[in-house]
Formats: structure tokens, C-alpha cells, sequence
């Protein structure tokens, strides 16, 4: 799991990402509806939106029955049907807050091929702990098969799409 996906030079990307948008999330946010009306980004928008999409946020229960059970296993066991990100965030974290719209679009640019999943570091403490989440947004990468990848900060779009194409939707060839 200690493993990370700054292979592909994402640890420049990272950087570089987290150095320019360091001071960008202060301030309030808006978001669009269908309808083209903005609104106030809140909590219950933010919750509306992740139902639409394949977002979904997991408690440990939920963590423990679609991603991995680690009361049950030592080693590694993938739960799931489908690869999948899981963003360890929390409400007030900045770099959380620009990384939450671009997995919103990817969770509808890769419907039906991976999920994507939310934890709450504030209220899944204990998620968090097991897996020393230390820094957010921490973002899992879950392979059907292998072991997952942890990579530490807000990555852009591409990135995202790069560690998608290349280790969640590898083929086995």
C-alpha cells in the first residue's frame, strides 16, 4: 500500500499543482445546476451531487464491505466489483475542496468502469487511522487486481486520468 504513482512523474505534477493553488481555495465557492442557476457550494448541494454521479462516501462499515475488511484480513482483499478512488478529505481542507469538482467529472467520464468513494478523515477517525491517513486529500487508487497505490495532495485532472488509464484500467496482458 506505501507504494505511489509518482512513477509517472506525477510527483512534478503534484508539486506544481499544490504550489499554484496553495491560497486558491480560500473563499467561497459556486457551483451550477442542471439549470444553470448558481448556488452556494454547501454541504447538501455537495451531497445531492455525489447521488447523481458514482461518488459515494463510505463509513467504515461501508469501507469494510465494498473496499477492503481489515478486521477480517491481514493482507491485502479487495471487496469491490470495480476498481476504484477513494478520496480521503475533509469539509474545511482547501486543496480537498478543488480536488472534490474534478472527481465529480470523472466519476461520470468513467461510469460503469470505476467507482469513486469519499471518506470524511473527521468523522471516519478511525478509517483514517488504519490507513495513516496523515495529510489530505489523500487519494487511494484500488485496482481489481494488485495491490492499491496512495498518492498525498491535489492532483489535476490529467493526473487523475493517468493514474486511471494506467493502474486502475490496465489490462492483464
Amino acid at each position: 500500500m506505501k507504494k505511489t504513482i509518482l512513477k509517472y512523474g506525477l510527483l512534478a505534477s503534484v508539486f506544481a499543482f499544490v504550489v499554484l493553488a496553495d491560497g486558491c481555495g480560500k473563499g467561497k465557492t459556486e457551483n451550477t445546476k442542471n439549470d444553470g442557476v448558481k448556488t452556494e457550494n454547501s454541504k447538501e448541494l455537495n451531497n445531492q451531487n455525489i447521488k447523481k454521479g458514482n461518488m459515494e462516501h463510505l463509513t467504515a462499515q461501508t469501507f469494510k464491505e465494498k473496499v477492503f475488511n481489515y478486521e477480517v484480513n491481514k493482507d491485502w482483499k479487495f471487496e469491490g466489483e470495480l476498481p476504484c478512488i477513494i478520496d480521503f478529505y475533509a469539509d474545511w481542507c482547501g486543496p480537498c475542496k478543488m480536488v472534490a469538482p474534478v472527481l465529480e467529472e470523472l466519476s461520470g467520464e468513467y461510469q460503469g468502469k470505476i467507482n469513486i468513494y469519499k471518506v470524511d478523515t473527521e468523522a471516519e477517525q478511525e478509517l483514517a487511522a488504519v490507513f495513516g491517513i496523515r495529510s489530505i486529500p489523500s487519494i487511494l487508487f484500488v485496482p481489481k487486481d494488485g495491490q492499491p497505490q496512495m498518492s498525498m495532495g491535489a492532483l489535476p485532472k490529467e493526473s487523475f486520468k493517468q493514474a486511471i488509464e494506467e493502474v486502475l484500467l490496465k489490462s492483464k496482458n
